[in-house]
C-alpha cells in the first residue's frame, strides 16, 4: 500500500489507461483499441530488449574498470574524450533506453558531466543503425550534411553546457552510495 501512495500519480495513469483500453475494446472504439495494441506491441519489444540490455549494461559496469573510464573520460582527460563518447554514442542500439542506463554508469564511474552529455546527444542523433536507415531514405549526401552541421554542435553544446555546469559549481547528487565504494 506504501508503494500506491509513493507512485499515486503514475499508477493512476496507467490505471486509467488499463480502463480507456478495456472500455474500448467493450464498445468497439477503434482509435482505443488501436492504442491498445500498439502499447501491447511496444511492450512485447521492450520485455524482449530489455533484460538482454541491462545484462550488458551490468558487464560494462563489473568488467570496465573506474579508472579507466576516468583517464580516458574524466575530468583531466583530453578534448578526445569527446570524439570517444561520439564513437561509443554512434554505436548505441535501441535509442535512449539503452543510452540512460549506460550514461548513468559512465557517470557513477566519474566521466565528466560533459561527456556523458555529449555520449546522451550523439547516441540520440548519429547512431550507426539509425544512420544506414537514413541512407536508404534520404540518401548519403543528407546524411554527410547532417553529420557535418551535428556532430560539432553535439560537442561544441556539451562542453558548453559542461564548463556553464562546472561554473555554476552544480554537483550531482552523491554517486557514491554506501553499496558502490568498493567501485
Amino acid at each position: 500500500m506504501r508503494i500506491l501512495k509513493q507512485y499515486a500519480w503514475p499508477a493512476g495513469v496507467a490505471g486509467s489507461f488499463a480502463l480507456f483500453v478495456l472500455l474500448s475494446h467493450a464498445a468497439a472504439f477503434a482509435p482505443g483499441e488501436a492504442m491498445g495494441e500498439s502499447f501491447l506491441s511496444f511492450f512485447w519489444q521492450m520485455l524482449k530488449i530489455l533484460p538482454c540490455v541491462f545484462v550488458l549494461i551490468g558487464l560494462f559496469d563489473v568488467w570496465v574498470k573506474r579508472e579507466t573510464v576516468e583517464k580516458h573520460l574524466g575530468r583531466e582527460s583530453s578534448a578526445l574524450s569527446y570524439l570517444w563518447a561520439v564513437l561509443l554514442g554512434g554505436t548505441m542500439v535501441g535509442g535512449l533506453h539503452v543510452a540512460l542506463p549506460v550514461g548513468h554508469v559512465l557517470r557513477v564511474k566519474r566521466a565528466k558531466l560533459a561527456v556523458v552529455l555529449a555520449f546522451l546527444s550523439a547516441s540520440a542523433i548519429c547512431r550507426v543503425p539509425m544512420t544506414l536507415f537514413e541512407i536508404a531514405f534520404l540518401g548519403w549526401r543528407f546524411s554527410c550534411v547532417r553529420f557535418a552541421v551535428s556532430l560539432p554542435l553535439v560537442v561544441l553544446s556539451s562542453a558548453i553546457l559542461g564548463h556553464w555546469f562546472d561554473r555554476l559549481q552544480y554537483r550531482l547528487p552523491d554517486i557514491d552510495g554506501p553499496e558502490r565504494k568498493g567501485l
